[in-house]
């Protein structure tokens, strides 16, 4: 009963916290920003890249190492979006 006296006394002393903004948050959300356009930018830019150059080797009929280049910007693309749906749902 004196714990429960005690506790509540305590309990009153203690001011409720207001939560605020950490410093630069801001900036650090826009930093963020423009990193997911510059993963999108060089994922399209890959896959674009990669599309242009297996048309020319099929052209030239040359040997076709250009599959390989999509398919590894596109397994690029699948651990960027990943990663961006992950940080959403631990900062969100």
């Amino acid at each position: 009963m004196i714990l429960a006296a005690l506790h509540d006394t305590v309990l009153a002393q203690v001011d409720n916290p207001t939560p605020e903004e950490p410093p630069m948050a801001d900036k650090l959300m826009q930093m963020g920003r423009y990193f997911t356009w510059l993963v999108q930018l060089s994922g399209i830019t890959a896959i674009t890249y990669g599309g242009g150059r297996f048309a020319w080797e099929k052209w030239n009929g040359g040997g076709l190492q250009s599959p390989k280049m999509i398919a590894s910007a596109m397994a690029g693309g699948v651990v960027a979006t990943s990663a961006g749906t992950i940080m959403n749902a631990v900062v969100g």
